[in-house]
């Protein structure tokens, strides 16, 4: 759906506390949190108010913000 929120609280809502831990406890968490919200913000403007962006530009922004999400996956479960 376009411009639905992919923020981690949204997508892994069973791992809240975790996630709040790590972001103040792990800076590397932390910093790459900062970097997928940042990015997520950016697809779901784009998406929302339909700016003129091709294809291919917001489908790798979509594929950053996955690999972004599957390394503060790894950490949360580490």
């Amino acid at each position: 759906m376009l411009g639905e929120s992919h923020d981690l609280l949204h997508e892994f809502p069973d791992l809240e506390s975790k996630i709040a831990n790590l972001r103040t406890q792990n800076p590397d968490f932390a910093s790459l949190m900062d970097q997928y919200d940042s990015l997520d913000a950016r697809v779901r403007s784009i998406e929302e108010v339909g700016s003129p962006v091709a294809d291919e530009t917001i489908e790798e922004l979509k594929k950053e913000r996955l690999r972004l999400k599957d390394a503060l996956y790894v950490i949360l479960k580490g």
